[in-house]
């Protein structure tokens, strides 16, 4: 693990860790994988961007991260040379404006389910210029420029290109709409929840890898993703799940979650402890030793 600050710009022409990964992805040469905070602090992030990923995402819809730890967050993964995304707890345009001018490299929006919600996340996302007359975003990113090593100037001229929108496709009704939301221009990736698809469905959330009707919608997403040209990623808590998904045609997955990997590390190491305790603790039922003298040195 290095302790070294190294730029979150990849190349020279400014494409960041996560759009070249993505671009890499698409051409099968490996996907694009990251790790999920739940967990607020800046340690924490500077630690998991430091182990080989291409992006981590601040969850700051489920999980325990503020305006200011997320703050913190993109800066500690930004410094570690990786892109830090940011999951919105909704796609409100003052949120998104909160996270981009923190320096987020991309936004993951929950719960889109219409062309029209698309599109109004994409003018939240993009500063009003010739080819986005339409944007809402307001001119005053102070902090995110650091994390794209650029100046001021360069980052408002180069956000709208830089910054990647990806929407979550977790819903019946999104499924039914996912052609028209894929073929929204500006949106980047369509993302597939599948523990709240599954459960818009009728089906027990956590059951959703068995259940075919959600396969099928999964199939479905991913097909009409591709045929806009656009990315597609997929939840994954495993390095096995996260392979899968990538042969399946999935460019973008993560490969674990914080509080994933403390609970089961700890709750393993734990069982193994209990294990070896109880048999220390055996007593043999035979309370003489192997030449019939008792312990008090008696026959």
């Amino acid at each position: 693990m290095s302790n070294q600050i190294a730029s979150p710009v990849v190349n020279p022409s400014g494409k960041t860790r996560l759009r070249e990964s993505l671009e890499r992805a698409k051409g099968r040469g490996g996907p694009s994988v990251g790790q999920w905070l739940e967990f607020p602090g800046y340690t924490l992030a500077r630690t998991v961007a430091s182990l080989g990923e291409d992006w981590v995402l601040i969850d700051c819809e489920h999980g325990n991260i503020d305006d200011h730890n997320m703050y913190l967050q993109v800066g500690a993964i930004s410094s570690s040379g990786v892109s830090p995304i940011v999951r919105v707890p909704a796609g409100d345009p003052w949120i998104i404006k909160r996270v981009l001018d923190a320096g987020a490299h991309a936004i993951m929006v929950p719960m889109c389910e219409t062309k029209e919600q698309a599109e109004n996340i994409v003018k939240a996302a993009k500063y009003p210029s010739d080819n986005w007359p339409q944007g809402l975003r307001g001119a005053g990113a102070m902090f995110a420029p650091a994390a794209f090593n650029q100046t001021g100037r360069d980052y408002v001229l180069r956000a709208n290109d830089n910054v990647m929108v990806c929407v979550q496709i977790e819903s019946r009704k999104a499924v039914e709409n996912v052609e028209e939301i894929a073929k929204v221009e500006g949106i980047d990736m369509l993302f597939i929840g599948p523990n709240d698809l599954a459960s818009s469905m009728g089906y027990f959330a956590f059951d959703h890898a068995s259940i075919p009707e959600v396969q099928q919608a999964t199939e479905k997403i991913l097909q009409a993703t591709l045929d806009a040209g656009k990315y597609a990623g997929h939840f994954a808590l495993s390095a096995e799940i996260a392979a899968q998904r990538y042969k399946q045609g999935f460019h973008f997955v993560n490969c674990g979650a914080d509080i994933i990997a403390v609970t089961s590390w700890m709750s393993t190491e734990m069982g193994k402890l209990k294990g070896l305790i109880n048999e220390a603790a055996v007593v043999p039922t035979n309370s003489s030793n192997s030449n019939g003298v008792h312990k008090n040195g008696e026959k």
